[in-house]
């Protein structure tokens, strides 16, 4: 047998190709008796909507494209996830894009190069600013993520306030009575595909947090680093286990950085928490089945997606609104690498 169609199934039900339509898309109205005989032939038939053409019929492509700097790593593949998932219950697919840092992947991306008809995009840049996107060749509703282009883009944006989750992750450290805290992080200027908006908000939380418990910025005690990979964490740790006083506790600018540092405290020697101290930002799985379990603040990524997708239908359906600009929450979850107990 072919395609079924949907004349197949008002011929099955006994009703008009119209009123199974108005069924399967939840319109028009029908007695619960014409609604089941409808929904049974569908059953039996074992019909499937054809939603290419059903899209086409309603002026869209049901394809929102998801363009990253590194899917590669776990936060951007767990925010991945989260697009995938809040797409697929507004019916749409995701096409997910690399665009790794580069100016020219984050530009053919916003011009729609290489991409099929979508109906938007949700972009992650480092490196195209607010001109440049004003420029963009194509107008497909677009949504920034992150901090490179801010509060003045000319589109909707969602990020979180990486200032305040470096401040709290600060804090924490601090709260536990740790009075030489290093900070693994902060932008090395030959570095690779490192956010440096991100670095520079999360450094900024870092000594805010020490300046409001009254203590110095120690420059020796931060470390640079060229990405936020676990083997620059590894090495930034080695350097500052080297000095001749080393830290008590560490704040890495996200939780690949931690999971790096934590390697190279086990092979020094030191015990973690009881030595050294260490939290991190993201939340990543991984994270959570380190031994020891590592404590970070943990962005709401369930959150920025859906917020995403939810301004990019809104800017689809009114692109004359102003862009919003969103923040998601943030929170601390305390874990064993700070003295807490080994918590998913």
């Amino acid at each position: 047998m072919g395609r079924i169609r949907l004349q197949d199934v008002a011929e099955r039900a006994g009703v008009s190709i119209k009123t199974v339509s108005n069924v399967i898309n939840g319109k028009g109205r029908a007695t619960d008796e014409t609604r089941d005989r409808v929904q049974k032939a569908v059953i039996d038939l074992q019909y499937r909507p054809n939603v290419a053409a059903q899209h086409l019929r309603q002026g869209r492509s049901g394809i929102v494209a998801v363009a990253l700097p590194e899917l590669t790593q776990p936060y951007f593949a767990e925010l991945a996830s989260e697009m995938v998932r809040a797409a697929k219950t507004r019916g749409l697919t995701v096409l997910l894009a690399q665009t790794d840092g580069s100016p020219e992947a984050e530009r053919a991306a916003s011009d729609g190069i290489d991409l099929p008809l979508m109906d938007g995009l949700v972009l992650s840049p480092l490196t195209l600013t607010a001109d440049d996107l004003r420029h963009r060749l194509d107008p497909t509703p677009l949504v920034l993520l992150g901090e490179h282009v801010g509060d003045d883009s000319p589109f909707p944006h969602v990020a979180i306030d990486n200032r305040a989750a470096a401040r709290d992750a600060t804090a924490h450290l601090l709260s536990l009575g740790r009075r030489r805290v290093a900070a693994i992080g902060a932008k090395d200027p030959a570095g690779g595909v490192v956010p440096a908006e991100t670095a520079e908000l999360r450094f900024e939380g870092y000594r805010t947090a020490l300046a409001a418990a009254g203590h110095p910025l120690r420059p020796e005690l931060v470390a640079s680093v060229g990405d936020f990979h676990r083997s620059d964490g590894a090495a930034a740790m080695h350097a500052l286990l080297d000095l001749p006083e080393p830290p008590d506790a560490v704040f890495c600018f996200n939780d690949l950085l931690a999971l790096g540092a934590l390697r190279t405290l086990r092979d020094r020697g030191l015990r973690v928490p009881e030595d050294v101290v260490v939290v991190g930002i993201d939340d990543v799985e991984e994270g959570r089945y380190a031994t020891p379990s590592l404590s970070t603040v943990a962005p709401d990524k369930r959150s920025i997606a859906e917020t995403a997708l939810e301004l990019l239908l809104r800017h689809r359906t009114d692109p004359d609104a102003p862009p919003r600009h969103a923040v998601a929450e943030h929170h601390l979850v305390v874990r064993e690498s700070t003295g807490g107990t080994p918590r998913p």
